[in-house]
């Protein structure tokens, strides 16, 4: 199948009430995994590359883009590409021509006024490219900021600030951390159902690998459209490598070895949330 625009996943999901996954990879063999996850529970997915794992490449978008478009490309599913969590101009600019559909602009370490300026800026000239656009309001937990844990997003705010910037979606904070390592995050079920009806945009969870899955399934009930997922991967990648490396007898010299084990991990992973995730 051809890779396809986010816009349109988007769309289906929420009208089906059904979450879109949204998965963050590093490598190609992540890549891979995805997309192997997602065929065999036949679920369209987002393949999400944020700046830190550019950075990871030596500040180089293309050559992970081209991996991820290339295995998107030959998929048996339909398969978008999102930028995700970026901060540089330079590179929510070259996002449609490194075939992404969708950025996430974020402004959110910012100064609340100076993360509007901002963020309806890019709005209006990656929507000229024809590029679906994120953004957060604050920031979620785990990275210091104005979502700490224990604070919420503002029903109103948010529509505040959805209806001045012109995006397509809005990350909120109901309860979710990035980078937690167990998944005992408590959602705000009442507050996500209260968001949906007040911003007419869809609705983005950052920090999901720290919740568990049924606690998910709730959050895309309640309102909850765009699930991303970034740790959890990591976790069953690095998982995989640790136990392969741990039982291996003498040296291990092939690479391939571990690294098809791992990408195994993704795919049971990815397939395993998109099959309790994204059926009506």
């Amino acid at each position: 199948m051809p890779l396809v625009p986010a816009t349109g996943l988007v769309v289906a999901a929420r009208s089906g009430r059904r979450a879109l996954l949204a998965f963050n990879v590093v490598s190609l063999e992540q890549a891979e995994g995805v997309v192997a996850g997602a065929e065999a529970a036949d679920c369209p997915v987002l393949l999400a590359v944020s700046q830190n794992a550019v950075r990871f490449h030596g500040g180089r978008l293309r050559p992970l883009a081209t991996a991820c478009t290339e295995v998107a490309r030959s998929a048996g599913v339909d398969i978008g590409l999102h930028l995700d969590h970026v901060t540089d101009e330079w590179l929510w600019l070259a996002a449609a021509d490194a075939g992404f559909s969708s950025v996430m602009v974020d402004a959110s370490t910012l100064a609340h006024a100076d993360n509007l300026a901002v963020t309806e800026a890019a709005t209006r000239r990656l929507h000229d490219q024809g590029l679906w656009v994120e953004a957060e309001l604050g920031e979620v937990g785990g990275k210091d900021g104005a979502h700490a844990p224990g604070v919420r997003t503002d029903p109103a705010a948010a529509a505040a600030f959805v209806a001045a910037t012109g995006v397509d979606a809005l990350a909120v904070a109901v309860g979710s951390s990035h980078a937690m390592t167990t998944r005992t995050a408590t959602l705000d079920l009442d507050l996500i159902a209260r968001l949906a009806a007040a911003v007419p945009v869809p609705l983005v969870l950052h920090g999901s690998s720290g919740v568990a899955t049924p606690v998910l399934a709730d959050a895309v009930a309640a309102g909850m459209v765009k699930i991303n997922i970034g740790t959890l991967l990591g976790l069953s990648y690095t998982d995989a490598v640790r136990d392969h490396l741990a039982a291996a007898t003498g040296v291990v010299k092939d690479p391939r070895t571990y690294l098809a084990a791992a990408r195994d991990a993704v795919a049971a992973t990815v397939a395993g949330l998109c099959l309790e995730l994204t059926r009506p």
